[in-house]
């Protein structure tokens, strides 16, 4: 007979205060986050370059300072980042315009194709998953999505 500690039943820890649900938060998270981060076009395509390129889609054409403050790095690693990126042809150096001293990093067709079909492929793999779940449960998705937003502002 096995002998089931009632402190380690996940009732008893999410009753507690603090830091039990953060545990469970970021366990759950994490295992999320790694299965979604799985799902790329390229998988020789780091997670961090990753994150820079789709930025730049998202924000637009910025510099390497501001990508750097964007993605909280610091630019020496950035520049390796970004290295890699252009070396892959995923994104260009362009003028800044007002200042010749500076360069803009803008994504390149390439770039663009790679953050799509990511995507498409991070939706492909969540979309019948939450399809699965009964209206209430994605209704508490749904909130607890802007909750985690909120946290990850912070």
């Amino acid at each position: 007979m096995t002998v089931t500690d009632p402190l380690r039943t996940p009732a008893r820890r999410r009753s507690a205060a603090g830091a039990p649900l953060a545990t469970d938060v970021r366990i759950a998270v994490n295992r999320l986050s790694r299965t979604l981060r799985a799902q790329k076009s390229d998988t020789t395509v780091s997670d961090a370059q990753f994150s820079a390129l789709a930025l730049l889609l998202r924000e637009g054409a910025m510099t390497l300072a501001d990508l750097s403050r964007h993605e909280g790095v610091t630019p020496p690693s950035m520049t390796k980042t970004v290295t890699a990126l252009i070396e892959r042809g995923l994104i260009t150096k362009d003028g800044h315009g007002d200042d010749r001293r500076k360069v803009l990093l803008c994504p390149t067709t390439a770039g663009e194709d790679l953050v799509a079909e990511t995507r498409q492929r991070r939706d492909g793999w969540l979309t019948p998953r939450l399809a699965a779940l009964t209206p209430a449960e994605r209704r508490t998705l749904a909130a607890a999505t802007d909750i985690m937003r909120r946290l990850a502002a912070q």
